[in-house]
């Protein structure tokens, strides 16, 4: 079986774009039997999946946004170390794949198939699998609510415009974090788990995650008195709200909320009044570039600069 062969599985509404079909040439001509499938409905995704592992695929493209790509991680996780995974970054956020330093340039992104994969984690809850964030609190509802079409006006700023529009509906939530020697309870306004770094369009919540030291990062933003200000800071990158964060590296953490608190992972909503969130190690091999923030051997080497 050639190893110059891969699967890309492409979200439906990215079928005309000439970019990914420029890009696909492209690598084809470069002698790469290159191979495309579309998802149309949920469930797509995994089906496709199991599908290329049967035909005997040991490298799949996730082209598409955020969403698409949990999906197909979810679904080769269930298969470890049969297939390698490489990132088409295609939606609004493309929040992993900015992290990780993934270009967004079709072509630059699908040379990434000629570097080896790095074995990275995956986070998970009650089965449920998330690659790049879960998170919890107003900044959840701000991604979760904004709606396609802003999207497509406005990309990643649909998110900024969306929370700042939406003041009145701010509250605080009540949490109860407790881990290996660490316990945090309070009212907070924002909670990112992070296997990556960044979530809801660009906001860095887990600043200095990592994907492959099998540790989950836990950032937790408490509520201040001046709620609606804390927000518009948090939405606008604004200074000084980064040392405003509680923030500890586990490998497991159980959070215990009370009503109000909104829950995602990657994007899919997420209901329980307790759970536990735990780092899979080395669950998914992913084509990352060489320098990748996301990857320990780097963070050693900057941190030694």
């Amino acid at each position: 079986m050639s190893e110059r062969r891969a699967l890309l599985i492409l979200h439906g509404k990215q079928a005309l774009n000439e970019d990914v079909r420029a890009a696909v040439e492209a690598k084809r001509e470069q002698g790469w039997e290159l191979a495309v499938r579309l998802t149309w409905e949920a469930g797509d995704a995994q089906r496709l999946v199991e599908e290329a592992l049967a035909a005997g695929y040991t490298k799949i493209i996730a082209g598409g946004g955020d969403g698409t790509l949990r999906d197909i991680a979810e679904a080769l996780a269930l298969h470890p170390r049969e297939a390698s995974l490489a990132l088409l970054p295609l939606g609004t956020a493309n929040d992993f794949s900015r992290a990780a330093g993934v270009s967004l340039e079709p072509a630059e992104a699908l040379e990434l198939l000629d570097v080896s994969p790095s074995a990275i984690d995956l986070g998970d809850v009650g089965g449920q699998i998330f690659l790049n964030m879960a998170t919890g609190g107003f900044g959840s509802q701000v991604t979760a609510n904004t709606s396609e079409d802003l999207k497509k006006i406005l990309g990643g700023a649909a998110y900024l415009f969306t929370g700042l529009s939406r003041f009145s509906e701010l509250h605080a939530a009540y949490g109860e974090l407790q881990g290996p020697d660490f316990h945090w309870s309070g009212e907070l306004l924002a909670l990112g788990i992070g296997n990556g770094r960044q979530a809801g369009g660009g906001h860095i919540l887990c600043p200095h995650a990592l994907a492959d030291d099998g540790l989950l990062d836990i950032s937790i933003l408490p509520a201040p008195q001046e709620l609606v200000g804390t927000l518009k800071n948090l939405l606008s990158d604004g200074f000084g709200i980064d040392s405003m964060f509680v923030r500890t590296r586990l490998p497991w953490v159980e959070i215990k909320v009370a009503e109000g608190l909104y829950i995602n992972l990657d994007g899919e909503p997420l209901e329980g009044e307790s759970m536990r969130f735990e780092a899979r190690p080395a669950a998914l091999r992913v084509h990352l570039p060489k320098d990748s923030p996301l990857l320990s051997s780097n963070d050693a080497i900057s941190h030694q600069g």
